[in-house]
């Protein structure tokens, strides 16, 4: 039995994160049936077909449908968006956003036909603008249309924190907030390992996570998406393992914390852009957006986050 009876994932996109995302999905048994569209119907169907071949597999009994029609997203639960011109070397995800704006123009009218009912969770960058692009052509609240945000950024920085430190990764509570993109920034005021803030975690009796260690870090951490595409051309594994956790946060009303990104409504004086911020991702979509607190640089930085992608979407017909 899957861990989400009845439930419909629909991902929108058979590219590498769309299809990463599928995978990811079918292995952890985040829904029990995943439909995968995309305007290239050979290419959907072929990842459709390569995806069920390897059901007997998966976690749990579920099914995988789709191609190149759109109906395959009739009654889904939650849509993940994957589609849109992707980030090329050299290229920052802001580039990319008045292409993804055009595409998300004509994909939302005829995705909310289908699943009127849906959560939708934008990963297609910039997904912070493209937050707000789909919140305004749907008329969805702020609830039911947010992004990925810094899911993932701050998995990267659990990861580079807990290998420093020789702990778990589940032990490290660190977040990335504001833009996913070059004005991202950790919380280091609210960072701890266990109950010890991270300043004061000590190896062998000295302090390892040095103003120089963790400027370096959060360098690392924002960087991070430009190595491995040049690299690889792509990231894919680690979008589709973050994206399949927040569907499972939604299907499963976990009321999960998670560093969602979702267009403010005077949440730290911000109104009209979306930004990442620790939220509870449950039943419904974004529950709660949290009142984190933060230190006075760490508010100048999320400011200055905001005010980044408020120029942006100024340079848009949004």
């Amino acid at each position: 039995m899957s861990q989400n009876p009845g439930s419909k994932l629909a991902i929108v996109g058979a590219g590498s994160v769309g299809s990463s995302l599928a995978y990811a999905a079918l292995i952890r048994g985040s829904a029990s049936s995943v439909a995968l569209f995309d305007v290239n119907t050979a290419k959907a169907e072929a990842e459709v077909l390569d995806l069920a071949h390897g059901t007997q597999f998966a976690a749990a009994a579920a099914t995988i449908t789709g191609g190149g029609d759109i109906t395959a997203m009739e009654g889904a639960d939650v849509v993940v968006i994957t589609a849109g011109a992707k980030q090329a070397q050299g290229q920052t995800r802001l580039d990319l956003a008045s292409t993804n704006v055009r595409i998300l123009e004509q994909l939302m009218p005829q995705l909310l036909r289908h699943a009127p009912d849906a959560v939708y969770v934008l990963v297609t960058n910039p997904c912070d603008v493209l937050t707000v692009a789909a919140k305004k052509i749907s008329g969805l609240p702020s609830s039911r249309v947010f992004s990925s945000g810094t899911v993932l950024d701050t998995s990267r920085l659990r990861w580079l924190l807990a290998h420093k430190a020789g702990v778990s990764l589940t032990s490290v509570h660190a977040s990335m907030v504001g833009e996913h993109g070059d004005t991202e920034f950790p919380i280091w005021s609210g960072a701890t390992i266990g109950p010890v803030p991270i300043r004061q975690w000590t190896v062998d009796g000295e302090r390892v996570f040095t103003p120089e260690y963790l400027a370096d870090t959060a360098r690392e951490v924002t960087q991070a998406a430009y190595k491995v595409i040049a690299g690889k051309g792509a990231t894919n594994y680690a979008i589709g393992l973050s994206g399949a956790r927040i569907v499972e946060a939604l299907l499963r009303s976990e009321n999960a914390v998670l560093p969602v990104s979702t267009v403010l409504d005077g949440q730290y004086g911000i109104s009209g852009v979306a930004l990442s911020l620790p939220s509870i991702v449950g039943n419904g979509g974004v529950r709660t957006v949290l009142d984190t607190p933060m230190d006075d640089g760490e508010l100048a930085a999320l400011q200055h986050s905001a005010e980044t992608l408020r120029q942006s979407l100024a340079t848009l017909r949004i």
